[in-house]
Order: C-alpha cells, then structure tokens, then sequence
C-alpha cells in the first residue's frame, strides 16, 4: 500500500508532512492560525479551514473525522476555541477528542489542532 504525502516542508522549517495518506486514513498535522495577531476564535477558525483543504485535498471531509488533538495555550479560552469548534465539526460525526493547556512554539499561537480521518 502506498503512501501519499501532501505539502512537505524544508529546512529550516522541521522537515514533515502536513498530510499523510495510508490507505484509508488521512493524518493531517498538527496545523497553527497564520495570523497569529487573531484571538482565539479566529485562530481556531483558520486551522479548521486549513483542516477542510486538507482534508478535500485527501479525498475526504470533516464527516469523517475519526480523532482530533487539540492543543491550547490558555484554558481560559476553551469555551470560546469550543464555540467555533462546536460550529464547524459534523454534529451527526463527532470524532474522539482530547484537549490539552500546552506551550506552544512561538507565544503568539494560541491554539494547535491535529486530526486523523477516514477516506
């Protein structure tokens, strides 16, 4: 079975994937906002539009999350990081889901999400 990788990066970036396919299952990254300057909802906002191009780029759509890892500098913002998150993801197909206080590389990203998918 092959293997597909999507959007690799150089040096001196960390050298990785931000997409991997194996067979049926999508792992995409643990992916940060862009925009650093934005708060927490619109950095939660931009990963997960980052997650759906990754994701139809892969075959596959949020419907078929299977797990998400999701990483937050400040739990005083989990409720607003979980409104956005609420609103976007399948309601119908939850996936499994843990979410953890973590610093994270640089002190202006405050949120860092990872998702594995079925195709």
């Amino acid at each position: 079975m092959s293997v597909t990788r999507i959007d690799k990066t150089s040096p001196p970036s960390p050298m990785m994937s931000r997409c991997v396919i194996k067979g049926d299952t999508v792992y995409v990254a643990g992916l940060t906002a862009s925009d650093r300057s934005a708060d927490i909802k619109g950095q939660t906002q931009q990963i997960l539009d980052k997650i759906d191009d990754y994701l139809s780029k892969a075959g596959t759509d949020k419907s078929k999350l299977l797990q998400a890892n999701l990483w937050i500098t400040d739990m005083t913002n989990f409720s607003s990081m979980n409104e956005v998150w609420n609103a976007w993801v399948d309601p119908e197909n939850p996936p499994v889901r843990a979410c953890v206080r973590a610093d994270l590389a640089v002190p202006e990203l405050l949120v860092e999400i990872m998702v594995t998918a079925h195709k």
